[in-house]
């Protein structure tokens, strides 16, 4: 059971901030997880929805990378909820086997493509030493370039401040989802 009062419904906010309710339910289906303890602060979970609704349906990424690099801040922070919602989506967005396996074993990333490798490694080091070393950023620069590797960091920031939130408040997934081990 969450730590504080868990918002799901419209009625459980004051009318003047129904609306922030019904955006972020209609750009995620419903209100649940992260959204439904920042809405204990409603002009936080508007904002965070704004950024968040660009992160996850906009950004630049293509649909593999970003969730890889949300699986890996989620595994980083050792956030269940996140990692339960995000690990089936990766799958679905076609991150392959072989780097879902690294990421939930924290394991080396030799064997995976460059660009799997390069990800979780900027993620880590990032995530991990809270700096990325000046081999990796040229890599990832030179990959994904300045939007890219800029929303690549934005993205892991993100997903990092939806797994304190969610840590915190002792956010649970449901049961039968996928768990870090």
């Amino acid at each position: 059971m969450a730590r504080i009062t868990q918002i799901t419904e419209r009625e459980q906010v004051a009318e003047e901030h129904q609306t922030i309710f019904d955006s972020i339910a209609e750009s995620r289906g419903r209100v649940s997880g992260p959204f439904s303890v920042l809405l204990n602060s409603p002009e936080i979970a508007g904002r965070a929805a704004h950024l968040g609704a660009y992160i996850r349906f906009d950004s630049t990424l293509e649909p593999q990378q970003r969730e890889l690099a949300i699986i890996t801040a989620a595994r980083m922070a050792d956030c269940q909820y996140e990692w339960s919602a995000h690990a089936p989506m990766a799958e679905r967005a076609g991150v392959r086997d072989e780097a879902i396996d690294a990421v939930v074993n924290k394991a080396p990333v030799g064997g995976l493509t460059e660009e799997e490798a390069l990800i979780i490694t900027y993620a880590r080091e990032l995530l991990g030493a809270n700096r990325v070393s000046e081999q990796t950023f040229y890599d990832a620069r030179t990959m994904f370039g300045d939007q890219g590797v800029t929303e690549l960091t934005a993205t892991l920031g993100y997903y990092t401040m939806l797994a304190c939130a969610l840590n915190a408040f002792e956010v649970e997934p449901p049961d039968g989802t996928p768990r870090l081990r």
